[in-house]
């Protein structure tokens, strides 16, 4: 009796060995497995990142370049140039592509033609006692002075000078365009 219970024991062991040897086969599987999500985790997550930054910044392009208009006529069927357009994506909206955000400057025009930041620019270098810099303007229209925000107002000066609303003699200082007798463009 006692070898039919001393090999039923160790049987007993035997087969516990054998399902702790399975189960720790099973553990390594499923950590493997988890690794493996957990990275595919990591990089759909940053997927996701990108995706929300890129959404962020193209709607905060667009409301820079979409000039404060009367809202649309609610009647209208088909969107024109320069309307807004609702996206099917959460806070986002398009702009109609098809009209020149920053027009040519002519006699008759003042600043409110201009999208809020352009206003906002020309206000800036209209108050001040001489030519300015893109960084001396950063900080005064309620921007961080980081080299891409000035880069931005650097190319919107430009633009400004391109479309005749400022004066760029020396380069990377910007006036008010002479042409229009260096009078605010306010002031008509």
């Amino acid at each position: 009796m006692v070898l039919e219970e001393g090999w039923r024991m160790g049987s007993l062991f035997e087969e516990l060995e054998a399902r702790e040897a399975a189960a720790r086969v099973r553990v390594e599987e499923l950590e493997a497995e988890l690794a493996g999500l957990s990275g595919k985790l990591e990089l759909t997550r940053e997927s996701l990142e990108r995706l929300r930054i890129a959404r962020e910044t193209v709607a905060e392009v667009l409301a820079e370049m979409t000039p404060e208009k009367p809202s649309v006529a609610v009647d209208s069927a088909r969107p024109s140039a320069g309307d807004s357009v609702a996206s099917a994506y959460a806070g986002a909206e398009r702009q109609v592509i098809g009209v020149l955000t920053v027009p040519n400057r002519q006699p008759e025009m003042g600043t409110e033609v201009l999208p809020q930041v352009y206003r906002d620019i020309m206000e800036v270098v209209a108050d001040a006692p001489g030519p300015v810099r893109a960084k001396q303007i950063v900080p005064r229209i309620g921007l961080p002075a980081e080299t891409g925000k000035i880069e931005g107002t650097r190319s919107k000066l430009k633009r400004l000078v391109e479309r005749g609303w400022l004066d760029e003699d020396v380069p990377g200082l910007f006036t008010l365009a002479r042409r229009w007798g260096g009078v605010s463009p306010n002031s008509r």
